[in-house]
């Protein structure tokens, strides 16, 4: 009877385990990676970033928006950052964008993931017609609305006066000093985040949210009358015969708007 080699069994065991230990961990990266793949709807994109989706499929991961960034204020997500992996983004509390009027991040990238076209108003190219975001304000945090004279939000804007400005209001409280309430203007606001930067209040008071995620809709059935593009709607609308007539849609519009009275008592019906 022959002996069985064990050393050549012991080694086929070893590797037949191996293998399985590789193939486990390939599929546990392989998943991590597809999650880290998905679109994040909080990550804050380089300035003329295309839609988030549309961003994620045309970047190539390159690096180079990153490299010729001169205050390292990009940088390339990992596994751990819970961003599409390898794609550039940044994090304004960290490292705010500096919006450098070359824009050179955007003016480097190969698959134009980056568009400069994105920068253009009115026919002229500016980083000042960025969109990378909006600075939100928490009113119950912000020192200013406390009433405490903080202003260095305002002062840390880039566009003081048109993307952010001081609403004066009286300090009832104390009689005696005036709050300085920071505002910010959304059409004019490119999401920098360097007012979020200089917020002094442990978790920023000021914050940058990607527009994907806080733009919102009134929806298309509204009528803006004083939009002039809404002149055409309003006057579509005015002629639809398929509107159910009830007894408030059949008083004029003004009529409504003065009925207190039948408006209440519809609430309450």
């Amino acid at each position: 009877m022959e002996t069985p080699n064990t050393t050549k069994r012991r080694n086929f065991l070893l590797k037949v385990i191996h293998g399985v230990g590789y193939y486990a961990f390939g599929t546990v990266a392989w998943g991590v990676y597809l999650k880290q793949s998905q679109a994040n709807s909080d990550v804050l994109r380089p300035p003329g970033a295309l839609s988030e989706a549309d961003f994620v499929k045309t970047c190539i991961r390159c690096g180079i928006c990153v490299e010729v960034c001169p205050y390292d204020a990009l940088k390339l997500s990992k596994i751990t950052d819970h961003v599409s992996l390898g794609t550039p983004f940044y994090e304004p509390r960290k490292d705010p964008c500096q919006m450098c009027i070359d824009i050179p991040c955007a003016s480097s990238c190969p698959t134009r993931a980056l568009e400069l076209k994105n920068l253009i108003r009115d026919d002229v190219l500016s980083i000042n017609n960025a969109k990378m975001g909006l600075a939100l304000i928490n009113t119950q945090t912000c020192l200013a609305y406390l009433g405490l004279q903080c202003t260095l939000c305002f002062q840390a804007c880039p566009l003081t006066g048109d993307a952010i400005s001081l609403f004066k209001e009286r300090n009832t409280r104390t009689d005696m000093h005036a709050f300085l309430k920071p505002v910010v203007h959304p059409d004019v606001c490119t999401g920098c985040g360097m007012r979020e930067h200089a917020c002094p209040t442990t978790y920023p008071s000021i914050f940058v949210k990607p527009l994907s995620s806080i733009s919102g809709d009134i929806g298309s059935h509204y009528i803006v009358g004083w939009e002039k593009q809404d002149e055409s709607r309003a006057r579509e609308s005015a002629g639809d015969s398929n509107m159910k007539k009830t007894p408030r849609n059949e008083k004029s519009a003004l009529d409504n708007v003065n009925d207190v009275d039948g408006i209440l008592e519809g609430l309450y019906d």
